[in-house]
């Protein structure tokens, strides 16, 4: 027993220096995603929480304030409770909206026997559109009173809608934008449909399953991992939805914005008013960096939330043919 555990003694600093240099040579593999990680995502997300409990106009130093941004936001700024509500909304409609119906095209598509490469490029091109001169498109084309979809619209004796000019109108309006622009998850869905089995089909065929009883027992199961990846980056996308709400509110209002104008997002009514623009208007035009960031880790915090959400829920999508 002493000669086994003086040799063990001799070996331990050879082990312990092996394992360092084994832990090293680990973190010098590692290096690039902890450098990443720690200068875009730690050390903004810390800078974030910091200001938030700090008055911060950029031009002086930062002061503490304690939880008066958080109080102000919350209770007195009278933007963010429409603004969340959108986003939610947004959130819900818009990505289950995308999600089906690039699935439905996808699975259209894939059927096509002939000009498969025709129908492919024309719906992903619009996805190819800058999404400035996409929405300036659509509130041309959705224009109450000259568009010629309303136009199209009276005389089949439909009632035409306001559309951007309109609260009740413009989320909707913001979808059809989106569902528009569908090609992304088209392509993502039709080679994921392409590499289900077909003998799985074939079996199923043969125990006289239907076409639904097929989707839901074998194309289903087999492409759960890609709709559960096409939601959680869904949610992310709108979560930072800025660029086409605002163009829309800004094109529907016909404010010209120059120099020494200020343009309140959210025309009309605060129905195309999101986190991100708030996040925008907070910071760089009101110099309120604190509530900016309160605003910033509302949407980081919803994000991880809907996230978490979803993937504890993943497995219901697989066991959608038990």
């Amino acid at each position: 027993m002493a000669t086994i555990t003086l040799e063990s003694k001799r070996r331990s600093p050879g082990l312990a220096a092996k394992r360092r240099k084994q832990a090293l040579r680990t973190i010098a593999f590692m290096s690039p995603w902890l450098i990443g990680f720690s200068v875009f995502f730690a050390y903004p997300l810390i800078s974030t929480v910091y200001f938030s409990f700090m008055h911060y106009d950029g031009f002086r130093p930062p002061t503490w304030s304690g939880t008066k941004n958080w109080t102000y936001v919350f209770e007195h700024y009278p933007f963010f409770w429409p603004a969340l509500r959108n986003t939610l909304w947004l959130v819900v409609v818009m990505v289950s909206l995308r999600v089906v119906f690039g699935l439905g095209v996808g699975m259209l598509i894939t059927k096509i026997k002939t000009g498969t490469g025709v129908f492919r490029t024309l719906f992903y091109l619009p996805y190819l559109a800058p999404p400035v001169a996409a929405t300036m498109a659509f509130a041309f084309l959705l224009n109450p009173g000259t568009g010629p979809v309303n136009s199209i619209l009276e005389k089949v004796g439909i009632p035409a809608p306001g559309w951007f000019n309109d609260p009740t109108w413009s989320k909707p309006a913001l979808t059809l934008l989106a569902l528009w622009g569908i090609g992304d998850l088209m392509v993502i869905f039709m080679a994921a449909l392409l590499d289900v089995p077909q003998e799985q089909y074939e079996a199923a065929e043969l125990d006289g399953a239907s076409a639904w009883q097929r989707f839901r027992f074998v194309t289903l199961p087999n492409i759960s991992p890609i709709v559960m990846f096409a939601v959680v980056t869904g949610v992310i996308q709108t979560m930072q939805y800025y660029t086409q709400p605002l163009i829309a509110g800004k094109v529907a209002s016909g404010v010209i914005q120059g120099a020494g104008t200020q343009f309140e997002p959210g025309y009309p009514d605060k129905s195309t008013l999101t986190l991100p623009q708030l996040v925008y208007n907070l910071g760089f035009q009101r110099f309120d960096y604190g509530s900016a960031c309160v605003v910033a880790l509302v949407l980081f915090a919803l994000s991880m939330v809907f996230t978490a959400f979803l993937m504890r829920r993943r497995g219901g999508l697989i066991q959608a043919g038990d």
